[in-house]
């Protein structure tokens, strides 16, 4: 059960009681969320009487920066003063609905250019902090089927089987597939590495009849394309 009668003194005065009205935070995201700052939508979520208390020693922990509030798990979260279990799980479960709102919905979006490919997980895999590599599933009209992680870790020519990266075409009779991976450094330009993996994968798809259309290269929520640079592609 989470408890707030452990605050230190300076929380005692709780500043939720202290706002009129339209200036606390439930009332103020109700009225323009998109005019609140940080503070006034983590404590919307967070709750309680201590609620804006409890969303600037959050912010504080996490240095004011939301992705990083984002990489943390909920134990981490949950260790801010304030903050119990429940709480870590709801702002886990908020930050996250808002990456959702990046991902495409409805109809299935078409690929033209290296650009419409990237901006489909450009802003989450910029976020993360392990190299991941995924596949875009795409149809004989380069509209996406699915999109599959189907490694993380290093993403070099030891690592990578193959094999694994054709497996969700090969299952989903997919007949062109785009190759995305991160580098969690911010920096997206291919390695030596990455040109390797990519001659293999491209390499591979001649030998099973799946067109490799591309591989993404993305850091820092930028991205290259390594089909447009001729690497690995010759």
């Amino acid at each position: 059960m989470e408890t707030l009668l452990n605050f230190p003194p300076e929380y005692k005065q709780a500043k939720l009681k202290t706002l009129p009205l339209r200036d606390q935070p439930a009332y103020r995201v109700a009225s323009n969320a998109n005019g609140c700052n940080l503070a006034e939508l983590l404590a919307a979520v967070v709750g309680g009487a201590q609620q804006i208390e409890v969303a600037e020693g959050l912010l504080s922990r996490f240095g004011g920066d939301i992705q990083r509030m984002y990489k943390a798990n909920v134990a981490e979260i949950a260790q801010v003063h304030g903050i119990g279990q429940q709480t870590a799980v709801r702002i886990r479960a908020a930050l996250t609905l808002g990456i959702r709102l990046h991902e495409p919905t409805g109809e299935r979006p078409v690929i033209n250019s290296p650009a419409d490919a990237a901006a489909l997980v450009q802003y989450e895999m910029s976020l993360l902090e392990q190299e991941y590599l995924k596949v875009m599933l795409l149809d004989t009209r380069n509209r996406v089927v699915d999109i599959i992680e189907v490694y993380h870790g290093s993403v070099n020519s030891s690592q990578v089987r193959i094999a694994e990266v054709f497996r969700p075409a090969i299952q989903r009779m997919a007949p062109a597939i785009i190759v995305v991976h991160c580098h969690p450094s911010g920096d997206p330009t291919p390695s030596p590495d990455d040109l390797v993996v990519t001659r293999a994968i491209v390499a591979a798809g001649k030998l099973m009849d799946v067109d490799v259309l591309d591989h993404i290269v993305i850091g820092g929520n930028r991205f290259v394309s390594m089909k447009e640079r001729n690497l690995g592609f010759g």
